[in-house]
């Protein structure tokens, strides 16, 4: 058995693109993309979505971020479903790798209960402290629901093989992290909110806001030598590269 790695559309939100790209006019309908890591020793997901109470009521859930972020997200679309559909227990997924702790990313970590949790340390930390946790827009129902936490500092190799590597990508937020996955053609790495767009990456056309403007280019230039050393890069929510990427149950190749 080879490693696979399969992408799911967990939902979709509309925006401001001024959010996603500092003075841009306009709206932008962005995924909200999940991994799952089938990996001969054991499963991975990287991020899980949004969580369901935002399919029936975005308002309650999502409080003040609901005014800016129009979220459209059917039953079906939930982590769960998406891995139900392909024969995969949620609840029997062995490692759970956060990105970072915002609600599109971990609000769907109660779907995946029995997991172990992967995040930075400065992410973690961050997400428990009350301060940092109200700067950085958390919400700990997200993902303070006792998992079994892993809080890593800096590379972790996941497997033990080199196949699946946390790699540290701050500046979105405290701890953010990117994945590289080795496919049996190329590295692919799954950027998250490190870089939003290809446009992002292109330009160095950072958000708006950030927790760190500094870390967040300096991600942004590690993941560009990642590029030109033959990586291929999945921006965390560009519509346009989506269009492109094989949604299970095909897999990358």
């Amino acid at each position: 058995m080879t490693l696979r790695l399969h992408a799911f559309t967990c939902g979709w939100i509309t925006a401001s693109l001024g959010a996603f790209l500092e003075g841009a006019r306009g709206k932008i309908r962005i995924p909200v993309p999940c991994f799952l890591i089938v990996h001969p020793e054991g499963t991975a997901l990287f991020d899980a979505g949004m969580h369901v109470a935002t399919q029936t009521d975005p308002g309650a859930r999502l409080g003040p971020l609901a005014a800016a972020y129009v979220v459209e997200f059917a039953p079906g679309e939930e982590i769960s479903a998406r891995l139900a559909a392909q024969d995969v227990a949620a609840d029997r997924i062995d490692f759970l790798v956060n990105s970072h702790l915002h609600f599109d990313h971990a609000g769907g970590n109660a779907q995946v209960p029995n997991a172990r949790l992967v995040v930075q340390r400065a992410e973690w930390e961050a997400g428990r402290d009350p301060d940092l946790a109200r700067a950085n827009s958390y919400d700990a129902r997200d993902y303070d629901l006792g998992h079994a936490v892993l809080a890593i500092e800096g590379e972790h190799d996941l497997f033990g093989d080199g196949s699946v590597t946390c790699i540290p990508t701050p500046g979105h937020t405290p701890g953010h992290q990117s994945l590289r996955v080795r496919t049996q053609r190329r590295d692919v790495v799954l950027t998250a909110d490190a870089c939003y767009l290809r446009r992002t990456l292109d330009a160095l056309h950072l958000p708006p806001f950030a927790y760190d403007r500094d870390q967040m280019r300096a991600s942004l230039l590690r993941l560009r030598a990642l590029e030109q050393a033959g990586a291929r890069l999945v921006f965390g929510h560009d519509p346009e590269l989506w269009a492109s990427v094989p949604q299970a149950p095909l897999a990358f190749d």
